[in-house]
């Protein structure tokens, strides 16, 4: 029973949880991402090089008379760079909330130690007085 015990602490953990919860988010955002790329952005940046190179997919892009296929690479690198753009932006918006956040409790200062002993010596003064 203890491993079984074990493995349940293990599997219900926090991290764990959040893991795989960023997986599948991760999963999904790759297929939205694939889209943006092959859907709309080949065809609206790519589209008059494709006309212009008698294609209608860049997956068909290959290297005459090769199997090498550079439209597909071409395709992924620019999912790459999406996914990275995107990344680092929301990587800056939370840097950017969590410098707002740690600017936001701006607790009093703390009296220096002079500034304590003249407090006391001020309240001493004013209860002889």
């Amino acid at each position: 029973m203890g491993f079984v015990k074990e493995f349940k602490d293990f599997a219900v953990k926090g991290n764990v949880l959040d893991l795989a919860v960023g997986v599948i988010i991760g999963a999904a955002f790759g297929k939205i991402v694939s889209s943006l790329v092959e859907d709309i952005i080949t065809p609206a940046v790519l589209g008059p090089a494709l006309k212009a190179a008698g294609l209608e997919d860049l997956s068909k892009l290959t290297i005459a008379g090769t199997a090498i296929k550079y439209g597909n690479f071409l395709s992924q690198v620019i999912s790459f760079i999406i996914v990275a753009l995107v990344l680092f932006l929301i990587i800056k918006g939370a840097n950017n909330l969590k410098k707002k956040e740690v600017a936001a409790p701006a607790a009093a200062p703390v009296p220096t130690k002079e500034e304590l002993l003249l407090t006391e010596i001020r309240d001493l003064l004013k209860a002889k007085a």
